[in-house]
């Protein structure tokens, strides 16, 4: 019997669903993991909680149904879209903790962004209002708050991704830095007609495209 392997990385639990071959549910399993908020309006996640909990997650499904990681075909990932993480590429290490969707730090730089007159070209580029929200400002907070990283950064040291991004590097030891496009259309980022990294925007935030995941279709080996 071959499975199918979902991992379902959500905002306050980790949870897999292994498939058989039938597309009936064989097993689930469910994780919480702990949320931070350092001070009103900021939320943060433990990007390294976060990978422990989802591996673990996966771990636990196939033993219920008695399955072995060789009998998965394939896996996939749902993800809670526009949180940022940042790590170092050598080491693995994350910079920061992860800045979760609904943090609103940026707030005050979105609305000076919007002032300016940007909202028109992001809004053409991506489809997306300006808000802190999306990952771009997020980024762009990491890198302008977090001692030694702007540099690191422009050196092509540190990569960024969505949580899809930071799992599929992690489950592959980091040999893998890639997204696909309906989470770098969230980042703030993407150009949506193009379906490559914007470097107009990324100029705009400060955010080096050596940090950016490749983009790769949603279904892909």
């Amino acid at each position: 019997m071959k499975y199918v392997l979902a991992l379902d990385q959500g905002t306050t639990s980790s949870r897999a669903l292994l498939f058989d071959e039938h597309g009936a549910v064989r097993s689930i399993a469910q994780r919480e993991f702990d949320q931070i908020f350092p001070q009103p309006g900021w939320v943060e996640h433990d990007p390294e909680q976060i990978a422990a909990s989802q591996i673990a997650v996966a771990i636990e499904a196939l033993a219920k149904a008695q399955a072995r990681t060789a009998d998965i075909a394939a896996i996939g990932i749902a993800n809670q879209r526009e949180t940022a993480i940042v790590w170092n590429r050598e080491t693995g290490a994350p910079v920061h903790n992860a800045i979760v969707w609904q943090d609103r730090r940026t707030a005050d730089f979105c609305a000076r962004l919007r002032s300016e007159g940007h909202s028109p070209l992001i809004q053409q580029r991506t489809g997306l209002l300006i808000d802190s929200y999306f990952s771009a400002s997020k980024i762009a907070w990491i890198l302008d708050n977090v001692p030694g990283t702007r540099a690191a950064a422009e050196a092509g040291k540190l990569a960024f991704g969505t949580v899809d991004t930071w799992l599929v590097w992690k489950l592959t030891g980091g040999k893998v830095h890639a997204t696909d496009a309906s989470n770098a259309s969230r980042t703030m980022l993407f150009n949506i007609h193009t379906g490559a990294w914007d470097r107009e925007l990324l100029d705009l935030f400060r955010v080096p495209i050596s940090m950016m995941p490749d983009v790769r279709s949603s279904s892909e080996v």
